[in-house]
């Protein structure tokens, strides 16, 4: 794997449900995969999907060596059920100097330790997900992102006060705190909101904001 772009290559232990999916997908984007796990029946599953696949105890230093996974720039420690592997290879990938390195966690405290043991980005998805549905379930969003700071992205129907009126004279940042940064109008894509845009009640925007504000004003739609 040494001739396409680092940036490209990159390395997935653990390869569950979360694993496997972020693994193909990745592959699927062109990117290079050494996919990693201790269940050679698994492996085995999935070897024909990834451009590399190896059974391996990935809580072993010379283990990790040998597989060549210091040379690698991006790590995806997509471990479940096992808490202990989880943390000790995301420390393992610290130690080796790997410079992005994402870890899986089944809880906020989970994700916590591995922040302390070295990862740079932590990602609960059964949580986000869960967080995000019932956004979807509960109010008027269409769609709904959760980033970090408490920052959200949705998608809404627009809103009364927003129709036929340009977004600059709208003020909708000043009286709820939002922007609007993208508009979706019936069969075409979604483009760039302007302060000029002029949306329609059959219009889709997607706003940004803080979480609470953005949360207020889909309830507005």
């Amino acid at each position: 794997m040494a001739d396409k772009n680092m940036d490209d290559q990159i390395v997935v232990i653990g390869l569950g449900r979360f694993g496997t999916s972020l693994a193909v997908e990745l592959v699927t984007r062109g990117c290079e995969v050494l996919g990693i796990d201790s269940d050679p029946k698994i492996v085995q599953r999935f070897a024909d999907d990834l451009t590399h696949a190896a059974v391996a105890d990935t809580t072993d230093l010379e283990t990790l060596r040998q597989l060549g996974v210091h040379q690698f720039t991006r790590a995806v420690v997509a471990i479940g059920t096992d808490l202990e592997a989880s943390i000790l290879t995301t420390s393992l990938l610290s130690d080796l100097h790997i410079p992005h390195i994402w870890a899986k966690a089944t809880s906020r405290e989970h994700g916590r330790i591995l922040e302390r043991v070295g990862a740079h980005h932590v990602v609960l998805p059964e949580h986000e997900m869960g967080e995000r549905v019932a956004h979807l379930v509960t109010g008027r969003m269409l769609d709904y992102i959760e980033l970090e700071d408490d920052f959200a992205l949705a998608k809404i129907p627009t809103p009364k006060e927003a129709v036929d009126i340009p977004l600059g004279q709208s003020q909708l940042r000043s009286k709820y705190g939002v922007t609007v940064v993208a508009i979706k109008r019936p069969g075409e894509q979604f483009t760039y909101a302007t302060a000029d845009t002029v949306a329609s009640r059959h219009d889709l925007l997607v706003i940004a904001g803080a979480r609470d504000k953005v949360e207020r004003f889909a309830e507005l739609s």
